[in-house]
């Protein structure tokens, strides 16, 4: 029988063939531009249809997050809609690292990916039918290393300036899932909470912070290999313009509360991480934070609160990052919501583990707490 033929030469693609035997095939990822950040992976096998996949993806000792993998299943898909998980284990003493997915697809072609991707074409059909929605302004904030347009949507005609951005690191892909539910329910004129907060808020939405990460199928880092969460301090135009960008545009028009949405590779829950530690911290917004992450927890049982980040000592934390500085420069609630790669292990799904489904099902979730929040 003919070798399957394993290909990634395609948006946010990221595999490298080592060998193929048959069915069979050992593979590696490729590092960020510029970087020894890799994790990401996302590729399609052909000819595989009935067949015994069994690929292993080596050399995960040295990734970006080795603990990330026990515990892990890949996602595949055969129409890339919907994304199952599939047989898949670890084995860290095996090539370096080696992950073993095992599968067999129904269809002649099969798509692998360590989740769900997000294409920068859904990107841009969310850009455009958002912005055609009544009441939403769109503005292009910046321009990428590439040249890619740093998008953003605002809608509301309120006080209060909420920031919503995700996908700094461009394979935390369920970010964007959670963004393209979150502007659902904002430009749904059915939805009571969403026309409540529109009432209350000016919302400014940047649903991918970074777009060449994301079509060169990095995990955390931008064009020029620099990590764009760790640029907030002090951003430049040579090395982080997306986040001079979106930075800017805050300080255009202040920031009340803000959210960065992002995906943990090893944690199999969904928590909060805040901005203790920040010289500007005052026991007020430690409680509006606090305050938040409970209602959180009551909305919704795929929130917790037990399992998270360290937090940081008073004075100690990192103003690179985009929470703690936001949270410093504005004196405002701010926050870094984790969803995992792996699973909600509180709430598992055998099928789907984490899912889009679920990431768009949580930013509901996340805005009418944000409703509760300021009517509290």
């Amino acid at each position: 029988m003919t070798d399957i033929r394993i290909n990634a030469a395609f948006d946010s693609g990221n595999i490298e063939v080592l060998s193929v035997n048959g069915a069979s095939a050992r593979l590696a990822i490729r590092k960020d531009r510029e970087s020894e950040f890799f994790q990401w992976f996302h590729f399609r096998v052909d000819g595989a249809a009935g067949r015994k996949l069994e690929l292993k993806i080596t050399g995960l000792g040295a990734s970006a997050y080795p603990g990330g993998w026990p515990a892990y299943r890949a996602a595949f898909s055969e129409d890339r809609e919907f994304w199952g998980r599939t047989e898949t284990s670890y084995d860290a003493k095996e090539d370096g690292g080696t992950l073993t997915i095992r599968h067999t697809p129904s269809a002649g072609t099969c798509w692998f990916a360590y989740f769900a991707p997000y294409s920068m074409e859904r990107h841009h059909d969310l850009v455009a039918a958002t912005a055609g929605c009544d009441g939403v302004d769109y503005r292009c904030l910046g321009t990428s290393i590439e040249g890619q347009p740093i998008d953003c949507l605002s809608m509301g005609d309120g006080p209060k300036q909420v920031w919503l951005y995700a996908r700094q690191h461009p394979g935390e892909s369920m970010a964007e899932w959670w963004m393209e539910g979150a502007l659902e329910m904002l430009t749904d004129p059915a939805d009571p909470h969403a026309r409540k907060l529109r009432q209350l808020c000016r919302f400014h939405v940047v649903p991918n912070a970074n777009p060449d990460g994301s079509c060169r199928g990095h995990l955390r880092t931008n064009a020029a290999g620099v990590n764009l969460n760790r640029e907030w301090h002090e951003p430049t135009p040579e090395r982080s313009p997306e986040v001079l960008a979106i930075r800017n545009a805050m300080d255009e028009t202040g920031v009340h509360f803000a959210m960065d949405v992002h995906g943990d590779e090893a944690i199999p829950y969904v928590f909060i991480a805040g901005f203790e530690g920040i010289p500007g911290w005052t026991d007020t917004l430690g409680e509006g934070y606090a305050r938040y992450r409970s209602i959180l927890e009551r909305r919704t049982p795929d929130f917790q609160t037990r399992r998270g980040y360290p937090t940081a000592a008073p004075g100690r934390a990192n103003l690179t990052m985009s929470t703690n500085q936001v949270a410093q420069r504005f004196g405002c609630v701010a926050f870094t919501l984790e969803m995992p790669f792996k699973d909600n292990d509180d709430l598992p799904c055998a099928v789907q583990g984490w899912s889009p489904e679920r990431s768009k099902a949580l930013a509901r979730d996340c805005l009418a707490s944000l409703l509760e929040w300021l009517d509290g």
